[in-house]
């Protein structure tokens, strides 16, 4: 049995473990600025590169020789390759010479037309041991098309897999070595790594199995846009495609990440990897192992940020939390009596940074789990208790996309949305607002709500948590914003997209 680490959480084997030593780094001292005053230039620069090459450079040897054996390289056969966006390279080796040279040249001229038949191709990627009795984590990208997967081990042994589960939203796979054994597994971190620490990525790029690179933690919490869920560390260690699904380590030899994306205009490596936490990994492949799928609780609410205008209109000092649009009828959020335009400031008494700070954060909750949330609701906290339901849908919240910047009031024609019966209006709302509110009959292409994509048909429910039904009270609920001294007014307005805040900046007096 390996003695490279604890398992991940909830196994019911008992297994042994041992720590990895930390290799120390020597820390140069920094020369301030009054001695170096009264130091000959030439000394001084003798001093500093004296101190640089006193600096212990670490040494990735005893760690890579530690954690390595548990690192495997991940093949997938994919039945239709044109279907897929893994990466993939095609099984031609099986075709004759002559038909091989065809569908390569096929491939280079676009020839979609001769590719209507399904075909074969094989997906890599990497991935490592959790558990000695076979269980691989890597990426579902990697894997999510596969019809047979095998893992390849340090020492070319070919092992078939299974799928035991996977998560789409966080790009996680567990997997299973089907012959039994006593593999060599790592553990994953139980500390987050800060920017700056040494970190070690070991994979499969290009096929090229057991590579070993280096690099620092260069940020953490990044979003990149994959999906509700990212939360991912930024690496410099050079990633490549084959990469994915594989560990970076800390100088502890405990895995710190499941590297999953690179930012790359060519294609290669250019110093920007994106990889998911430890602590997201522990806690997906345990519900995965336990279940095949990850159970995340619900709150029912669609938000957007606190932008600095939205902070400025609720008379907030800080633009953190988030606002919520809406509470979805029959939600837990309704339930606990969760309302339009409250800004959710904390979750079980922590802080919530903003919408997707939320999102996770709920996300990672469980059904049935009891959370108290804090409310901002006309200037006063109120603490709502909420037993989070099963997520049903794709998302924890829908997440409003940030408004464009303005520059005054408004800058729009308005009409009644619901027009009276002796004076009917012609403005006929674009998105069926045919209740109360008011409709944007015209916009001024030059005009702040131009600039923050309003348009013909949108219709403002709210101004400065007052419900309107005619242009008058938009007006006038704009004007005691001001005299309030209020640096901007929010308004509530139906769009295409659903309803949403927006805060209009106010003329100074």
């Amino acid at each position: 049995m390996s003695d490279l680490a604890e398992p991940f959480p909830n196994r019911r084997r008992r297994r042994l473990s041992a720590s990895v030593a930390a290799l120390a780094l020597v820390a140069s001292g920094a020369v301030g600025g009054a001695m170096i005053a009264y130091v000959n230039p030439a000394r001084a620069a003798a001093v500093v590169t004296s101190d640089l090459q006193a600096q212990a450079v670490p040494s990735f040897a005893p760690i890579v020789e530690r954690v390595k054996p548990a690192v495997v390289s991940v093949r997938v056969l994919i039945d239709n390759v044109a279907d897929t966006g893994s990466e993939v390279s095609h099984e031609l080796d099986k075709l004759p010479p002559q038909l091989k040279e065809l569908f390569k040249r096929l491939e280079q001229n676009g020839g979609a037309q001769h590719r209507q038949a399904p075909r074969q191709g094989m997906a890599q990627g990497s991935g490592f041991f959790v558990s000695a009795d076979g269980y691989v984590v890597t990426n579902n990208h990697v894997v999510e098309h596969g019809k047979v997967v095998t893992v390849t081990t340090e020492d070319g042994k070919l092992l078939e897999a299974k799928v035991i589960g996977t998560d789409p939203k966080t790009d996680l796979a567990l997997l299973k070595v089907l012959a039994p054994g006593d593999y060599p597994y790592v553990s994953l971190a139980t500390d987050t790594p800060k920017v700056g620490d040494w970190v070690v990525a070991i994979g499969n790029p290009f096929g090229l199995g057991g590579t070993v690179t280096s690099g620092i933690v260069s940020a953490r919490g990044r979003d990149i846009g994959n999906g509700p869920y990212d939360d991912f560390l930024q690496i410099d260690a050079p990633i490549n495609k084959g990469n994915s699904g594989g560990p970076t380590f800390n100088l502890k030899g405990e895995v710190v990440g499941v590297n999953t994306a690179i930012y790359s205009p060519s294609g290669g490596s250019v110093g920007l990897a994106f990889a998911i936490p430890a602590d997201t990994v522990s806690t997906v492949v345990a519900a995965l192992e336990q279940g095949g799928a990850v159970q995340r609780g619900y709150l029912g609410v669609q938000i957007q940020p606190v932008t600095r205008d939205i902070a400025d209109s609720l008379g907030l000092d800080d633009a953190s939390g988030a606002l919520v649009d809406s509470a979805l009828p029959g939600t837990p959020a309704a339930d606990a009596g969760v309302k339009s335009g409250d800004v959710i400031t904390k979750l079980n008494g922590l802080p919530v940074k903003d919408d997707r700070d939320l999102t996770r954060r709920v996300g990672a909750l469980k059904p049935g789990d009891k959370a108290e949330i804090a409310v901002l609701r006309s200037g006063k906290e109120l603490a709502l208790n909420v037993a989070l339901a099963p997520l049903k849908a794709e998302k924890v919240a829908e997440v409003s996309e940030e408004p464009h910047g303005g520059a005054s009031v408004l800058g729009v024609l308005l009409a009644p949305a619901k027009p009276s019966d002796a004076k009917p209006s012609h403005a006929k709302p674009a998105h069926g607002a045919a209740g109360p509110g008011v409709v944007i009959a015209r916009v001024d292409p030059d005009g702040p709500a131009a600039s923050k994509g309003l348009s013909k048909g949108d219709v403002i429910l709210e101004v400065a948590g007052r419900s309107v039904t005619q242009p008058a009270e938009v007006k006038a609920g704009i004007a005691s914003a001001a005299e309030e001294g209020k640096k901007a007014v929010l308004l509530k307005i139906k769009t295409a997209q659903g309803a949403l805040f927006m805060a209009f900046p106010l003329p100074k007096a």
